[in-house]
C-alpha cells in the first residue's frame, strides 16, 4: 500500500476553501483551529500515510486520529478531496441527520475515532499503536493534538505508557499555533518547556514549521526516527493560516465568516 502522491500545497489550499465554506454555509466554529493544521493534514494525505480511498478500512493502511476533533472541517476536506468520499458530500456538513458532525465522526469513511473532549486521541493512538506491535505489523499511527489539549492529564499518561511498551510506531504531531478557546496557551495553562517535557517522558522530539511541506514530508515520512521510541513532534503553526485577517486571532476560534468575509477570504487563497 502505497501513499497517494498528491501535491500537498495544492491540497492544502483546496481544502482552506472547502473548510472556508463549510463553515460558513453551517455557521460552525473552529475555522481558526483548522486552518492552522491544513499544511500537516495535506503532507500527511498527500505524501505521507499509505492508504487507499477505495479500501478505507484496509489492515495494513496507516492510522491517523484526530485529536483536536473541532478541526475536523479540515480533515472532512482532506478525505473527500482525496476521494475518500465524493466532495459535494461536503455540502451536508452540520446537518441534522448528517454524518458530518461537527466534531469530527469515525461514521465518515477514512475517519479512525470520534473526538471532540480534547485529550482522547493519544491514548487511543497508543492503543493502536501496541496493537500494531503485538500483531506484528508495520503501520504507524499519527496522532494530530492541539497544544491547549495538552492541559488534559490523560495525553502525559498516554505519553508514559508510549514511552515504556516502545512505541516508536507511534506520532504525536502537536499544532503549536500558541492560541486556545479565548487568549493564549501561556495565560491558560503554560506547557513550556515543551519539548524538555516529551524527552523526560522517554519520547523522540523534533520541531518543524508546521507550514513547511518539505520540512513536514521529510520528518514525517521517515520510518523510525528513533528506533524503540515514540516520536513527538511541536509543528509551530499560525491559527488562521491563509487568510490574513483570521491570522494569529482568538475570534476565529468560535466565530464563522460572514458572506463578505467569506469572499474575501477564497479571494485571498485563490490568488495565494
Amino acid at each position: 500500500m502505497n501513499s497517494l502522491h498528491i501535491d500537498s500545497r495544492d491540497l492544502a489550499r483546496r481544502m482552506r476553501v472547502q473548510a472556508l465554506q463549510m463553515v460558513h454555509r453551517a455557521r460552525a466554529s473552529h475555522i481558526g483551529s483548522a486552518l492552522s493544521i491544513c499544511d500537516i493534514v495535506a503532507v500527511l494525505y498527500g505524501q505521507v500515510l499509505r492508504l487507499d480511498p477505495k479500501q478505507p478500512a484496509a489492515q495494513q493502511r496507516d492510522r491517523v486520529i484526530l485529536s483536536k476533533g473541532h478541526a475536523c472541517v479540515a480533515m472532512y476536506a482532506a478525505l473527500a478531496e482525496t476521494g475518500f468520499f465524493p466532495v459535494n458530500d461536503l455540502l451536508k456538513y452540520g446537518e441534522d441527520h448528517s454524518v458530518l458532525m461537527n466534531h469530527i465522526s469515525h461514521k465518515v469513511p477514512g475517519v479512525e475515532f470520534s473526538t471532540g473532549s480534547l485529550g482522547h486521541g493519544l491514548p487511543f493512538g497508543a492503543g493502536k499503536a501496541l496493537a500494531a506491535k503485538r500483531l506484528k505489523q508495520d503501520w504507524r499511527t499519527c496522532v494530530l493534538l492541539s497544544d491547549g489539549e495538552l492541559g488534559e492529564g490523560s495525553n502525559w499518561e498516554a505519553m508514559m505508557f508510549a514511552a515504556h511498551h516502545h512505541l516508536d510506531n507511534l506520532i504525536a504531531i502537536v499544532d503549536y499555533n500558541k492560541l486556545q478557546s479565548l487568549t493564549t496557551v501561556d495565560k491558560t495553562l503554560r506547557v513550556e518547556p515543551l519539548a524538555d517535557k516529551a524527552l523526560a517522558f522517554g519520547w523522540a522530539v523534533r520541531e518543524v514549521d508546521g507550514h513547511d511541506h518539505a520540512a513536514l514530508a521529510e520528518l514525517l515520512g521517515s520510518t523510525h526516527r528513533e528506533p524503540g521510541k515514540p516520536s513527538f513532534v511541536i509543528a509551530h503553526t499560525t491559527k488562521g493560516k491563509g487568510v490574513s485577517f483570521m491570522e494569529n486571532s482568538v475570534d476565529w476560534h468560535y466565530k464563522s465568516p460572514s458572506a463578505e468575509q467569506l469572499a474575501l477570504a477564497l479571494e485571498e487563497l485563490n490568488h495565494a
